[in-house]
């Protein structure tokens, strides 16, 4: 469905292994590109270790300030995969089997010759009242609760979870991009493009440095929802790199 005024999100990194730099997240990236392309706004990102109560926190304090929540990691078999909980404690609520999750998992190793261990069964766990998030790979799960959205931590696991869940969300206009190359430094260029920037409502123009053969040169990122507007921003942006340069 499409709203008006764009819903805003925030994601939730869940893993002792990513802030650790053993694991190098992939899932923040991908989820930004999903959300610029549904039109939802992406407001925060959060990394926490596995601890409840670092987790809970984080959840209480995305869950209030944005439209939707969605974390990633910390859903799987093993014993410190305690997403499960701590949603639970969020919301205060308790945390049990899902019995379609359960029937799910059931045949999904069944099917395959594998026993169905409490282990695996760990992953059938949601707090009370949660609904189930499809998983097109692996079959477990995730699960929401009012606004927070639970995926696996996985790459191509939580991107088949996401491709899923982000139908259900409430979509806008994506925002559109262009990238102006200018080759005079952010110091150079810097005063005038804020001025610029300042005196177009509905775009947002971000510069970013580049330095390569012994110089410094800058990207210019426009970005709208608008297209016309964006036309013009660009247009007003390379007119300004030739008066400056």
């Amino acid at each position: 469905m499409t709203q008006e005024k764009p819903a805003t999100a925030a994601m939730l990194a869940i893993g002792d292994e990513i802030l650790s730099g053993r694991t190098k997240d992939k899932n923040i990236g991908h989820f930004a590109d999903t959300m610029s392309l549904a039109g939802i706004d992406l407001k925060e990102v959060r990394i926490v270790p596995d601890e409840e109560p670092a987790i809970v926190t984080a959840v209480n304090a995305l869950r209030e300030r944005y439209d939707i929540v969605v974390t990633s990691g910390g859903i799987g078999p093993t014993h410190d995969d305690i997403t499960a909980d701590a949603i639970g404690a969020a919301f205060g609520r308790l945390v049990g089997e899902h019995p379609e999750a359960v029937a799910r998992l059931e045949a999904y190793y069944e099917g395959r010759g594998l026993p169905f261990t409490q282990a695996r069964r760990r992953m059938t766990r949601t707090p009370e009242g949660a609904s189930l998030i499809d998983n097109p790979v692996s079959v477990a799960p995730g699960f929401s609760v009012e606004n927070v959205h639970v995926l696996a931590g996985v790459p191509h696991v939580f991107q088949a979870m996401l491709g899923n869940l982000v139908e259900t969300l409430p979509n806008g206009m994506p925002v559109m991009s262009r990238s102006v190359p200018c080759p005079l430094g952010e110091g150079d260029i810097g005063g005038p493009l804020a001025k610029l920037a300042r005196e177009r409502d509905g775009v947002s123009i971000g510069s970013y440095p580049r330095f390569a053969e012994g110089r410094y040169t800058t990207e210019i990122v426009i970005r709208s929802r608008d297209e016309t507007l964006l036309d013009e921003a660009e247009a007003a942006v390379k007119a300004l790199i030739g008066e400056v340069s």
